[in-house]
Formats: C-alpha cells, structure tokens, sequence
C-alpha cells in the first residue's frame, strides 16, 4: 500500500529534484526542472514507460501558440478560459484554468523550439466539444507512443537520469509536510531510499482503482455498467501520498469519458466519423443522444443503452476521413467494420431491427435536409447525409481517465484547504487536480494533455528554482 512514513531517514543518495511518474507530465517537468539546471531522477515503475499518454492519440489542446498562429488561427489565452469556464459551468478551478490557459501555448513553443518536440495543427478538427476554436496540436502519426518516445528522447539527450521498473511505494516527510525522500522497489525485488529537495508528483489519475472510483465517482463506480480504459497503473497513489501530506483535492469527481469504444477490441474508434455525419443507434437500431454534443458524456448515454452497447453508422465518405488513420486501420484488419449496400442488409449483419434502422437512416436525412429537427438538438445540415455502401462499428462507452488531483498554486505546487504550500511538493497529469470541473461533462478535448505538460513544465521549474535555494 502506498504511504507517507515521517521519520528522519539515511539516504544513500539525493538528487535537487525527484519526478515521480515517466508519462507526458513527468517527462516535461524533467525536462523543465534539467533545463533549468537541477540534475533530475526520473522514477518510473513500469519497465517500458507507456501509461496513459501512450494511449492516448497525442492530442495537447493549447491556446496563442506559434504553430496555431502560423496555420492561421486566431486564439488567445482569455478565450480559452472562457472556453474552460463555459464548458465546465464555473465549475473548474478559476486560478489552475487561469494558469493552463495562460501557458499552455508557451510550453507548446518551449517543447518545440527547445526540444524538437513534433506537434502540429490538426486542421480538420474546427472548435468542437466547447473548444471555439481549434486548438489541437498532435504529433505526426496522431498516436501518443509518437508523443512519448519523443518526449522520452528528449529526457535522455539533456541528461536526465531515468530509472524504469522503480516502483515508489513511500515516502518520506518530517512533522512539518516537507519531503525528504522516496523509497523504491527494484523489479528485482530491491529497495532502495533516495533523497531529494523537492518532490514533482506527475504519477496518475485513480481510474484503475475501483474503490477510489467508487468513493469519487459513485454514479459510475457504484453502476452495473462501470468500465474502464486506461492504463492499469491508474491507481492513485500519488494522490493518496499528497492528502496524506495534508493537501486538498479537487474536481474528484470528474473524468473523461468515451463513447466510442469498439468493442471487443478495445480501440478506440475515431470520432470525426460522427462529428463529419455518422450517427449512432442502440440494439433497437434507434438513436438515443446528440452525438456531437459532448464526446465525454457521450460514454454514460451508451453505457444507460440496452447491453451498454452501441452502433455507429457511416458510409464510405466518412469512412474515406480515417481510413489511413492506425486505429482505424487496426479495427478492419480485426474485422470490426461491417459493411453492406444497404440499411436493411446492414441490420441483418448487426442484428438490430431492419425497419428501425431503415426509418432512423430517413429520419437523418430528412433533418440533413433541414425538413425536420433532431429530436436531441443536433444539426446534421453541416453534413451531406449518409448515401452507398454503409458500414458499422460496434462501440460501448468507459472511463478512460480521471480528471480530480491535487490542489496546486500557479507554479503546479500543492496547496492545503487553508491556502498554505505544501513545502517541496509539487503535482502534475493525473495527480493533479485538472481544468475540467465536476462530474464528466466539463472535459475539453485534449485537456489531459494540455494540463499535464503545461502544469509539468511549471512543476519542473519550479521545483529546480526551490531546489537550488
């Protein structure tokens, strides 16, 4: 079990600066605090770092960046708040959305510029799910490895010292909350304790540990259709260590989730299939929801579907949009993707009722015309409606991660309830408290990217500058 031990400690060694966590956040405040001229220990459990950045699509939403501005896009750091603020309904915390709002187009440049780090604009993907505007910076083959292993090279070029299959399982305090140390198990079964000047938390959300879930988020832990997608090392303990500490949380309740989780293979299917027309039905071959309100919510109204299971439905122009993209191309390889000439003959292969399914693919149409409105307030004009051969993926919804954390300042240190810093412990990724709000409505597309390595650049700077005094 993880913990905090608070006793005087023989270390046999100590670094300035600690990270705790080798995933996006981890990595930037490693980056940032060597940058800043702190040698830096970058503890990692697993023996190939991978963890939720891995398995995400390397999406960082950043707002006033110069790769933004170089494709044209008029954006600042104020509209990006009220994109927070709105987004969340005033929920998210005004001083951490302040924060990452302000810098998060900085740390894009500084990956860039400092480290070579290979983002670009996602053009296709305009404002969306309470973005105004686009603020989408990927990597090249849109796969958070690529995101990883560049984020991962750059650690090692600068001379960040980072130690895999070292699993923190304590550590060490005095009376007063300031961190003296870590202790880590080897995979070869060895212990080691190392000490340290300021501790960066940049370890993971709790989506993996059921009870933490349970306690948090009780309308989906304490559900028939909990699911979760994410690494299995989400379990919290760098947040369990922080409020053993004495800090605050926030947001504990929030999370991303997804609607569109094919099933059974556990891929995630690309959304700009439904956000460019495609639609989604259940079992009854009805649709249920407005599909491009909230990719997040989106997994609760598939789940609260008969058999928590859902179809969506497209043709072969939206198909065209992903086809070379690797998850996609993984899903047809498997045979997920159903296709038939018609709706009739596409219900038969995925056994929903043929005439549901024929009257739903009218009712869309007719409202791609603009004849009649969706019931769930969406617009289909913007979109040709479906036409040819159809296809369909079968999907379900999960939690992929959780966005409630620890209370940090503006510099990504780690607060009490009173305000009062923690002395040497800062946090980032999923052991901080995110910009998304309560519950799962307020996640923005690509916030757990943007607040991980915004708030772990500044953790690492931080820290570095704490260090060296």
């Amino acid at each position: 079990m993880p913990g905090v031990e608070r006793s005087a400690q023989e270390f046999e060694v100590e670094f300035p600066v600690i990270v705790v966590g080798a995933g996006a956040a981890g990595f930037t405040a490693a980056l940032a605090a060597r940058d800043a001229g702190a040698d830096v220990l970058l503890l990692e459990r697993d023996l190939v770092p991978r963890g939720s950045t891995s398995m995400s699509q390397g999406y960082v939403c950043a707002a006033a960046s110069k790769v933004q501005r170089a494709a044209g896009i008029e954006d600042d750091a104020d509209a990006f708040y009220r994109d927070i603020m709105a987004r969340t309904k005033g929920t998210a915390d005004p001083l951490i959305s302040r924060t990452v709002a302000d810098e998060s187009g900085p740390t894009i440049d500084w990956l860039m510029e400092k480290f070579d780090i290979p983002f670009s604009m996602n053009l296709p993907w305009a404002g969306a799910f309470g973005h105004s505007v686009n603020r989408m910076h990927g990597v090249p083959e849109r796969r958070g490895e690529q995101l990883h292993g560049a984020l991962a090279s750059a650690a090692d070029s600068i001379g960040v010292d980072t130690v895999t299959g070292a699993h923190v399982d304590l550590v060490y305090a005095d009376e007063s909350g300031k961190v003296t140390g870590v202790r880590i198990k080897r995979s070869d079964g060895s212990e080691e304790k190392v000490g340290c000047k300021a501790l960066v938390l940049a370890t993971c959300g709790f989506g993996a540990n059921h009870e933490m879930v349970k306690t948090f988020i009780p309308s989906f832990g304490t559900s028939s259709y909990y699911r979760y997608f994410g690494h299995e090392g989400n379990d919290g303990e760098g947040i369990e260590w922080g409020m053993e500490l004495g800090a605050a949380t926030g947001s504990m309740d929030a999370y991303q989730g997804y609607g569109a989780l094919a099933e059974p293979y556990g891929i995630i299917v690309n959304y700009d299939i439904v956000m460019r027309g495609g639609w989604t039905v259940n079992i009854d071959g009805e649709r249920f929801s407005n599909e491009n309100a909230d990719i997040s919510a989106q997994a609760l109204h598939v789940l609260q579907q008969p058999n928590g299971t859902g179809w969506i439905i497209f043709d072969d122009a939206r198909r065209d949009i992903c086809a070379d993209l690797p998850e996609f191309r993984d899903l047809a390889a498997l045979g997920a993707v159903r296709t038939a000439p018609s709706a009739k003959e596409l219900a038969a292969i995925i056994k929903v009722p043929a005439e549901a399914l024929e009257a739903t693919m009218a009712s869309v149409e007719r409202m791609a015309k603009g004849e009649i409105e969706c019931p769930f307030g969406r617009d289909f004009t913007k979109y040709p409606p479906l036409s040819g051969q159809l296809h369909a993926i079968r999907t379900t919804g999960a939690l992929f991660h959780t966005q409630g954390g620890l209370q940090v300042d503006s510099e990504a240190q780690v607060v009490r309830a009173d305000g009062s810093k923690l002395p040497n412990l800062f946090a980032s990724g999923g052991a901080a408290r995110s910009i998304s709000g309560n519950g799962v409505d307020g996640y923005l597309p690509a916030a757990g990217l943007c607040t991980a390595v915004t708030l772990g650049r500044l953790a690492g700077q931080a820290a570095a500058k704490l260090a060296a005094r």
